[in-house]
């Protein structure tokens, strides 16, 4: 299946809140499965945090976690670190379509 970016274009930036707390970013739509994708520089491509709602991809750090809850997916950061400092899109997956 293939992975669209929709519904939520957030930048997290850790200089302006306490580091170590955590943050929540939600997204909603109508999809069945989601993930979250970490954009660091514009212009490149953006790295895969989250997949499948809740699925960690290797060498995504723990404290990186995804929920869902009816039609809205919810990726939490807990205790946030500079690295960070990025720009996170909420993808929904497209069933209809192929990868």
């Amino acid at each position: 299946s293939a992975w669209t970016p929709e519904m939520v274009n957030v930048l997290v930036d850790p200089v302006s809140m306490s580091l170590q707390q955590s943050t929540l970013i939600c997204c909603r739509g109508s999809n069945n499965a989601y993930g979250w994708f970490q954009q660091k520089v514009p212009g490149t491509a953006p790295v895969t945090v989250i997949y499948a709602d809740s699925s960690r991809p290797s060498g995504i750090p723990s404290r990186f976690s995804g929920s869902t809850s009816s039609s809205t997916a919810t990726l939490t950061i807990t205790g946030v670190q500079a690295e960070d400092e990025a720009v996170y899109f909420c993808g929904g997956e497209d069933s209809s379509s192929s990868a």
